[in-house]
């Protein structure tokens, strides 16, 4: 049983983390890292497949190469927007990747735990919503220990595998920009940039049986 404050702050992670595109260079303590990694591996997961692997990249090189993948799909991509939507997202920024002092692939394995994993039977995608579940966790550990971080969702698979070497069969899910920053805004960045708005909570819950709003 958690007392109140112990409450309130798992609330306020929750509520407070954000997706952050401007960092230091300040480097991160490796003890702060393997926190992250820890409280990512304890995630929660279908099977207990644990389908996650992380790669972490602290060589400039390589970190120049996962930007330049993720602003040529960033380019690529803004042809599906037009007029102010289009500006506002060129404008989201992938410098991140460059000045983070850690990026972190997470890959998923759909191999992890052979061809019958409890759950991922029935439904396959569960080793992509577990590894999904890990992502989270890193992000609110990140916030707890007062770190920024960002999630870049981007890219062509092929070139991540091709610039970090991974196999053809596993999934580069994600790239995590970990480090500090001076600017941790009050509201998601897309929020604040008219890109959209948060939903009604009220509107997405049904008892019982799907209905219409």
């Amino acid at each position: 049983m958690f007392i109140q404050e112990e409450r309130d702050a798992v609330y306020k992670a929750i509520y407070n983390r954000r997706d952050i595109r401007s960092f230091l260079s300040t480097p991160v303590e490796e003890e702060k890292i393997n926190r992250l990694l820890n409280a990512a591996h304890h995630a929660p997961s279908v099977g207990f497949m644990q389908p996650w692997n992380f790669i972490i990249i602290s060589s400039d090189e390589i970190k120049e190469k996962l930007a330049w993948a993720a602003d040529k799909e960033r380019r690529a991509l803004a042809i599906h927007f037009e007029g102010d939507r289009e500006m506002k997202f060129l404008g989201l920024k992938v410098e991140g990747l460059k000045q983070a002092p850690i990026t972190i692939c997470v890959t998923c394995d759909p191999t992890k735990g052979g061809s019958h994993v409890l759950g991922r039977n029935s439904i396959p995608e569960t080793d992509i919503l577990s590894t999904a579940c890990a992502i989270q966790n890193m992000w609110l550990a990140a916030y707890a220990e007062g770190l920024a971080m960002g999630w870049v969702s981007f890219y062509k698979k092929n070139d991540i595998r091709d610039i970090l070497n991974i196999p053809p069969h596993i999934d580069p899910v994600a790239l995590i920009s970990i480090g500090y920053t001076d600017y941790y805004p009050d509201k998601p960045i897309l929020e604040t940039a008219d890109w959209e708005k948060r939903r009604s909570l009220g509107n997405l819950v049904f008892n019982n049986k799907w209905t219409e709003k």
